[in-house]
């Protein structure tokens, strides 16, 4: 039954490779060996383009059958550590070049908004808009504030907003991204913004959750309170 399993799984290798060649499919044994094989030559090949077939097929046939193996274990290991390393490496070269171009992108976007009517650009980079002006106090960095707001990517993607959670937020100014923290100071309460934040002013290369690495950033910020820390009680 051993060698029938092996000769079944061999012959489901070859299928993925020639279908004119598929076995027939008559005992349970080929059906195991054809279904086992559709299972792993499918996820090996997404993560294994170009593999040689037949030197799998050897392979696997010397391993499964005790036969004298034409490799050592440390040629195994270090063969599948030096694909790792280069998979690794074009992997780290993809996410370089989207990281470039998003951060292109980014300051191209940027560069639109600063151009639009009523658009603001501040010594550091960070654009605004003036949306509604309210006529209360301004908040200092270490103020903590209530706002309500919506963050999206350049791409209009919406990736946080306290109006969908439908209650705003409460948080101290100087604990959040820099470019709140340096755009909130500008308005006053009742007041309402937009920021077009670049992204070292943001997330910066590394991204965070569902903002990837370089992105500028878009947020509508209506500033409602500037709260006041409660006293500790009198002893």
């Amino acid at each position: 039954m051993k060698k029938t399993l092996v000769a079944a799984l061999v012959m489901s290798s070859v299928s993925l490779a020639q279908a004119a060649d598929t076995p027939e499919l008559d005992s349970k044994e080929q059906k195991l060996g054809y279904a086992i094989g559709t299972m792993f030559g499918g996820r090996m090949a997404s993560d294994f383009d170009g593999l040689d077939l037949e030197a799998f097929k050897a392979g696997f046939e010397d391993s499964f059958t005790g036969a004298e193996p034409k490799m050592t274990m440390e040629e195994v290991q270090s063969t599948i550590q030096a694909f790792q390393q280069e998979q690794m490496a074009a992997a780290q070269a993809e996410q370089a070049k989207m990281a470039e171009q998003a951060k292109a992108d980014s300051q191209a976007w940027l560069d639109e908004k600063a151009k639009e009517d009523g658009a603001e650009t501040t010594d550091s980079g960070l654009v605004y808009k003036v949306i509604s002006e309210g006529d209360g106090e301004k908040p200092a960095a270490t103020d903590t504030v209530k706002v309500n707001y919506e963050g999206k990517l350049i791409d209009g993607t919406v990736f946080d907003s306290s109006y969908e959670r439908g209650e705003p937020i409460s948080f101290p100014l100087d604990q959040v991204i820099a470019g709140w923290t340096e755009g909130v100071q500008l308005m006053t309460v009742g007041s309402k913004y937009e920021f077009y934040i670049p992204s070292d002013l943001a997330y910066g290369p590394g991204g965070t959750g569902p903002i990837p690495p370089n992105a500028a950033l878009q947020f509508t910020v209506e500033l409602l309170d500037i709260e006041t820390p409660e006293e500790a009680p009198a002893e």
